[in-house]
């Protein structure tokens, strides 16, 4: 049967970043089914922009979507403020609890977040 895994979030990035971004989404290895997933808003408003990803998964594909948010994590910055892509999965496992996956400073951080996201498993 297996386990499954919600995983939902966003990212934030400017206009350059987001190009690069949908350019790693479409090149990535994630299975057909969970790279739909992915939603970038038709407009995007101001000078932040958005992309969403949202999928109750299988357990197995869950390091290929974490692969991709590294990959998008290491998207250089391309504005003056030297901002690089930022965001936040919940991703919530039938067995091991729910984990926060913090994109930020290059990188993707994971940290236990039971305590403050496991109401969304309610």
């Amino acid at each position: 049967m297996g386990v499954y895994v919600a995983v939902r979030g966003w990212l934030e990035c400017d206009r350059e970043q987001l190009t690069k971004i949908g350019e790693i989404i479409a090149a990535g290895d994630v299975d057909r089914v969970y790279s739909g997933g992915w939603t970038f808003p038709e407009r995007q408003c101001a000078w932040t922009n958005v992309v969403f990803f949202g999928a109750d998964m299988r357990e197995q594909h869950l390091e290929s979507v974490l692969d991709q948010l590294r990959s998008i994590a290491r998207v250089p910055a391309t504005d003056a403020d030297n901002d690089l892509v930022r965001g936040l999965f919940i991703v919530s496992h039938e067995t091991e609890g729910t984990a926060q996956w913090l994109v930020h400073g290059g990188s993707v951080e994971i940290a236990d977040a039971s305590a403050q996201y496991g109401c969304l498993d309610e």
